[in-house]
């Protein structure tokens, strides 16, 4: 194991060639406002990350370069200010063509067993693969729904780094001076319950005709500054407000600016800031 994680820091960042590298960045609408240095230091990292982490196509996706570089961009906005070794402990990066489904086992209350299928965007696995969909990836930051699947599971490895899953990540004592668990946490689940409060009074008013499910909903639901999944769990909470810091940060810092600026210490990037630079 100690030489297989050798021989994998030890290869090569990969090659990209320019006019790849300008298309992609074309194709992510969310970083439009960074700076050439940040753009430089953005170039490397990915140049690391696609040396490091594997990709693989599966349900008959045709895994390209383009592909890889896309979804790898993605991935390091998040970590441009903190390293590509808070991605560290596993390597393998699945990729759908769409939304893929995967089998659930979940044991009631009453210890009935309940066996399922659940369609999902993406997936990250604690010590395992990241799974995403590459028509979601490829939607990112763009409108009807401006979202980033592959920042949200990133977001899950950042916070799985410490453990399971909750909505707190680690912090380094030389990157985030100052912060705390506790402070962290009593953020997360202030914000967590008021946005759980306002999805809870939407749906309450939701005319009876309307499934919360469907499409008919969403005109309702767009009234909340994030998207709903947001309030399945303080884990869930912490990815989505992560994908609305990169991709939608103006709606996020109205809505918890405390909790935003939170994130920005953390990540140590305030997109804000960066959409103010003429």
């Amino acid at each position: 194991m100690i030489r297989s994680l050798l021989r994998r820091l030890a290869r090569a960042p990969v090659a990209i060639d320019d006019s790849a590298w300008h298309a992609a960045l074309q194709a992510v609408p969310f970083i439009a406002r960074f700076s050439e240095a940040e753009y430089e230091r953005l170039r490397a990292l990915v140049s690391r990350f696609l040396a490091t982490k594997e990709m693989a196509g599966a349900g008959g996706l045709e895994l390209t370069a383009a592909i890889q570089l896309h979804i790898a961009i993605q991935a390091c906005v998040p970590v441009l200010e903190l390293g590509l070794h808070w991605y560290r402990g596993w390597t393998s990066i699945v990729v759908y063509p769409a939304q893929f489904t995967v089998p659930r086992r979940r044991t009631d209350d009453i210890g009935v067993v309940h066996e399922y299928e659940e369609t999902l965007s993406g997936e990250a696995w604690e010590g395992g693969p990241l799974i995403v969909s590459w028509d979601d990836a490829a939607r990112a930051g763009r409108a009807p729904s401006p979202y980033s699947v592959v920042i949200h599971e990133f977001a899950h490895k950042l916070d799985m780094l410490d453990g399971d899953a909750d909505g707190c990540p680690p912090f380094d004592p030389k990157l985030h001076v100052g912060m705390s668990r506790a402070a962290w946490q009593e953020t997360l689940h202030d914000a967590f319950a008021r946005f759980s409060a306002e999805l809870d009074l939407i749906e309450a008013e939701l005319p009876p005709h309307i499934d919360p499910e469907s499409e008919a909903a969403d005109p309702y639901y767009a009234h909340l500054p994030l998207d709903a999944y947001a309030a399945q769990s303080p884990a869930e909470f912490f990815a989505v407000s992560s994908e609305a810091f990169f991709v939608d940060a103006a709606r996020l810092q109205l809505a918890f600016p405390d909790w935003y600026a939170l994130l920005a210490r953390f990540f140590r990037q305030d997109p804000l800031a960066r959409n103010m630079t003429p």
